[in-house]
């Protein structure tokens, strides 16, 4: 499976690093490639690196403006002109979206994917990884979305709710259609 997530490239303390490196171990593991936005820097490198070396693939989808910080030994590396062609590359590419914890960045690639889901033009598993209870905020707020009628779908539709890396994970591998790029 080609497994795209959406996390920072900034340096974060073991609380979230741990847990990124646990998945990406079982990514690797598992046989599965991971689709990034290919820095070789911070979380995504410590996602990149725990991912390879447990014997997963690698593919990037940077932008031509953080070219110097691209990881230069990933399996497959792709160069967008954009944030929006990058979004829109990486998702292409992938069977099932993971969103662990991030910046604005991270929410506006999450946002991507979950609107587009609404709108039925992709049906790919979406995991919210809330390591640490970082996204508690996010799920209150999603929750309250749901409650009060402004999505379209019911939310677990959209996304499951991960605390741990092995939950995420089996929730991909068991998840229709996660197979299936498209």
């Amino acid at each position: 499976m080609r497994i795209c997530v959406f996390l920072s490239a900034a340096d974060l303390p073991e609380r979230y690093t741990g847990p990124a490196r646990d998945f990406a171990e079982r990514l690797g593991r598992a046989g599965h490639t991971l689709v990034w936005g290919g820095s070789d820097a911070g979380l995504m490198k410590v996602v990149a690196d725990g991912v390879q070396n447990a014997g997963g693939r690698l593919c990037g989808v940077s932008v031509t403006f953080l070219q110097g910080v691209a990881r230069p030994n990933a399996d497959e590396m792709v160069f967008a002109a954009d944030l929006a062609e990058r979004k829109k590359l990486m998702l292409e590419r992938a069977d099932a979206v993971v969103i662990m914890v991030g910046g604005t960045g991270t929410l506006d690639e999450a946002t991507e994917i979950l609107e587009l889901k609404k709108h039925g033009h992709t049906d790919k598993p979406v995991v919210l990884l809330n390591t640490a209870g970082f996204y508690d905020g996010l799920a209150q707020q999603f929750r309250r979305m749901e409650d009060e009628g402004f999505l379209a779908r019911p939310l677990a539709e959209l996304m499951y709710f991960a605390d741990e890396p092995a939950g995420a994970l089996a929730y991909l591998e068991s998840a229709p259609g996660a197979s299936e790029v498209g």
